[in-house]
C-alpha cells in the first residue's frame, strides 16, 4: 500500500472518531426554532402510523412518489421544517415528516450527549422499518432527506431496500466507513462553516463514494453558511434564505 493511500486511510480515521461525538455548545445548538413562529401549514398531523408514530404529512396522498424528511435534533414540529416539506409537497411528492423521538425532542433543558444516546438515528432507522413497509406498500419509490441527526438517519437507511435515494444536508454522526455501506444515489450538501462536519470532512466523503462502484452522487459545499443552514436559519437574512432555497432545489432535484 503507497504512502498516499496510508494517508488517506489514517485521516479517514480521524474523521470516524471525531464525527462519532457532537459537542455540547457545539453549532448542533445554534439557532433554536421558535415554535410559536408557525404559520399557515398547507398539512396535517396525523397519529397512529405503522411503528406508532406521530407525523406531519403534505403534499398529494395519491402521489406514488414519497419524501421522507427526517429532522434535526429539535424535531417535526419546527416551523421551518414544515415550511420545507409544503414546499416539498406542492412539487408533486408525498411528504412524511415523522416524530422520531415520540415527543421527546431535544432542548436546551436536556444534556445533547445523554439525550442522544437515547434518541440513537442508528436505532430510529431500525425502529421505522413498519413505517417504510407500510409506505413502500402503498407507493413506489421513496426518498429520505436528512437534516442534522436526519443525516446519520438517512445514510442507515441508505443500507437497507427501503428507499431509493437519500440528501444528507449538514448531517452529523456520518463517518467515512457509512459511504462504504450506502448502497443507493447519495447527495450530500454541505456548509463551508460547519464545524461539526467541516468541508474536509466532506470531500472525504466524497473520496470513499468515488472508491465505490456503481453508486451515484453528488456533493456541493455552501459558501460563506454554518451548521443548520438548511433548515435552521435566520429568516431576515437574504443570503442565508437564498442558500436554503438552493439547498432545498437541490434536494427536489
Amino acid at each position: 500500500m503507497g504512502s498516499a493511500a496510508l494517508l488517506f486511510l489514517f485521516l479517514a480515521a480521524a474523521v470516524n472518531v471525531e464525527a462519532a461525538t457532537v459537542h455540547e455548545k457545539s453549532q448542533c445548538l445554534d439557532n433554536p426554532p421558535d415554535l410559536s413562529l408557525r404559520g399557515v401549514e398547507a398539512g396535517k398531523v396525523v397519529d397512529n402510523l405503522p411503528g406508532g408514530y406521530r407525523a406531519y404529512v403534505t403534499g398529494p396522498s395519491s402521489s406514488s412518489r414519497v419524501v421522507v424528511l427526517a429532522s434535526d435534533i429539535y424535531g417535526f414540529e419546527a416551523p421551518i421544517l414544515r415550511k420545507i416539506a409544503d414546499k416539498v409537497g406542492a412539487t408533486g411528492y408525498y411528504v412524511v415528516v415523522p416524530d422520531f423521538f415520540h415527543g421527546d425532542p431535544y432542548n436546551d433543558s436536556k444534556n445533547l450527549s445523554e439525550w442522544i444516546k437515547s434518541h440513537s438515528p442508528v436505532t430510529a432507522a431500525q425502529d421505522v422499518k413498519p413505517l417504510f413497509a407500510s409506505l413502500r406498500k402503498e407507493r413506489k419509490s421513496i426518498g429520505v432527506g436528512g437534516y442534522c441527526w436526519g443525516g446519520k438517519f438517512a445514510t442507515e437507511m441508505a443500507t437497507t431496500d427501503d428507499v431509493e435515494v437519500i440528501v444528507l444536508s449538514h448531517p452529523a454522526y456520518v463517518t467515512v466507513d457509512d459511504m462504504i455501506e450506502v448502497k443507493w444515489p447519495i447527495e450530500i450538501l454541505g456548509a463551508q462553516n460547519d464545524t461539526i462536519t467541516p468541508p474536509e470532512q466532506v470531500r472525504q466523503y466524497e473520496q470513499a463514494l468515488s472508491q465505490r462502484t456503481g453508486i451515484q452522487y453528488f456533493v456541493k459545499i455552501f459558501p460563506r453558511v454554518a451548521h443548520g443552514f438548511a433548515c435552521r436559519y435566520n429568516t431576515t437574512d437574504p443570503f442565508t434564505v437564498k442558500s436554503a432555497e438552493q439547498a432545498l432545489s437541490y434536494m427536489i432535484d
